[in-house]
């Protein structure tokens, strides 16, 4: 069997057991990238292997979004390898020195902790939360090409620290050093509360924490959920127990940002939480009893703030308005979160941390490999990622007298200068260096007195990062009759 063919016969393996079809996987990963996302599940022989470069790397990662050597994963993700028994089933990788073997295999560069645990019959034994189990753990990571970027660890639950919570803290401040992180952090908002003098404390609190951390020559992180980006309630009129009941329109996170001391405290945005909290917070009762609508623009807190946030989740969702989230995860590349856009015009690129997760990934009985083919999918489409042009198209049908005419818009969302083409049945323009905020348009005459529906075709062509991108839209419109 040749090398193509064995590619597209585990190619279409790989695509079933993850339960997608033909077309979901051909837009998820293609040809080389398809093999690189199998070599972690025993389905890609030695033979197809050869086929890529060393390490299974893709060509071209100058051009690439997320550099390799930013290409992360948090251990969450893979939970279920790192839990299982070894002693079960010896085919099965098992406990955190077989996990950082498959993902470097994957290609991963960086792994986020969460949590020192593992299966008690794994090398090392259960608990690893010490000098000497983070000495153990750093060389598995180096033996396997891996840097440790963070952790979702202990945060301490006294106010004012206690003695014990400031010792335990340090502790995992050394165990962050020895491990050769940057960053030390946790999975959890700040304060699940919504009041804003809890945040006031909340905010008190993390600076003395950070500045521990930052002693230790660290960065501490809060990371977030949904909830923490809905409206803080800090207007009157009051309740019983004197707390406000209304909002002057500003989020949790945002006031937190702003009231916390920028080189003590920084944030991890979860991508995927912070589009359910855009799908599910958008209005508040502001304090005169009105409601007002705000939508929740997750690229826009980024941009205003980019260095307070060094670490990202790049968790995928589908969008499913049956669930209370209105998405569903899934893995990376493979739903509707638009991370072409989001890291072209939002964080810098080869500075962020950005770490693959999804919380479903472990699989069944039946399926025990599943979190890490999951993982290869994820790490096959975060190396596909190149820059994107960020437009908004919109295309209308309309009548003139009784012509019909075809309308077309292109809206700058980017930060630079666009030269954009409207392509339509009907002809085509071109409009140079379109301003960011700024739209090209032009209505083309049809020249009958009636057309069937269509489509158009707008593309964009801008300087990003150094290197020239073009970007290609589709927009349709209805048919009309002007008789």
């Amino acid at each position: 069997m040749s090398a193509f063919e064995e590619e597209n016969e585990t190619g279409q393996m790989l695509r079933r057991r993850l339960g997608l079809n033909r077309r979901q996987f051909l837009a998820a990963t293609t040809g080389v990238t398809a093999v690189a996302a199998l070599s972690a599940t025993g389905l890609l022989s030695s033979a197809a292997h050869a086929s890529l470069g060393e390490g299974g790397e893709t060509k071209g990662d100058q051009h690439a979004l997320i550099p390799a050597a930013k290409r992360g994963i948090i251990l969450y993700t893979v939970r279920d390898v790192i839990a299982r028994n070894p002693l079960a089933d010896p085919n099965l990788p098992a406990g955190f020195r077989r996990t950082f073997e498959e993902l470097g295999k994957i290609g991963y560069a960086q792994v986020e902790f969460a949590g020192y645990s593992q299966h008690a019959n794994a090398e090392g034994g259960a608990n690893l939360e010490s000098v000497a189990g983070a000495r153990l753990l750093r060389g598995w990571l180096d033996d396997n090409g891996l840097r440790a970027q963070g952790n979702h660890g202990f945060i301490p639950g006294s106010w004012p620290l206690s003695q014990a919570d400031i010792d335990r803290f340090k502790l995992h401040l050394e165990i962050a050093n020895i491990l050769g992180m940057e960053h030390v952090g946790t999975g959890s908002d700040p304060t699940g509360s919504a009041y804003k003098a809890d945040w006031d404390v909340a905010a008190d609190k993390w600076n003395q924490l950070g500045a521990l951390a930052k002693d230790a020559g660290l960065k501490l992180y809060t990371h977030n959920h949904d909830v923490a980006y809905s409206f803080l309630l800090d207007s009157g009129p009051l309740d019983g127990q004197g707390r406000p009941t209304r909002s002057s329109g500003i989020r949790r996170l945002e006031y937190f940002l702003q009231i916390t001391d920028p080189a003590r405290v920084h944030l991890e945005m979860d991508i995927y939480w912070a589009h359910v909290a855009q799908y599910k917070y958008k209005t508040f009762t502001a304090p005169d009893g009105s409601t007002q609508t705000n939508i929740f623009d997750p690229l826009g807190v980024v941009k205003k703030a980019d260095e307070r946030f060094p670490l990202f989740h790049a968790k995928d969702g589908k969008i499913n308005t049956a669930t209370s989230d209105g998405y569903e995860m899934v893995p990376f590349g493979t739903g509707n979160i638009d991370y072409a856009e989001f890291f072209s015009g939002g964080p810098k690129r080869g500075r962020v941390n950005p770490m693959y997760e999804q919380d479903n990934a472990p699989g069944s009985a039946n399926n025990p490999g599943q979190s890490l083919e999951f993982s290869a999918l994820s790490y096959a489409n975060m190396s596909a990622l190149r820059n994107k042009v960020p437009l908004t198209v919109t295309a209308s049908s309309r009548c003139v007298g009784t012509s019909t005419y075809v309308a077309v818009t292109a809206v700058n969302d980017g930060d630079v200068p666009v030269t954009v083409t409207l392509t339509t049945p009907y002809g085509s323009k071109t409009v140079a260096d379109v301003a960011p905020g700024k739209q090209a348009y032009q209505s083309f005459n049809a020249r009958a007195g009636q057309i069937g529906a269509g489509k158009v075709t707008v593309t964009g062509t801008a300087t990003i990062g150094g290197k020239q991108v073009t970007t290609s839209y589709d927009a349709t419109y209805n048919a009309i009759s002007c008789g």
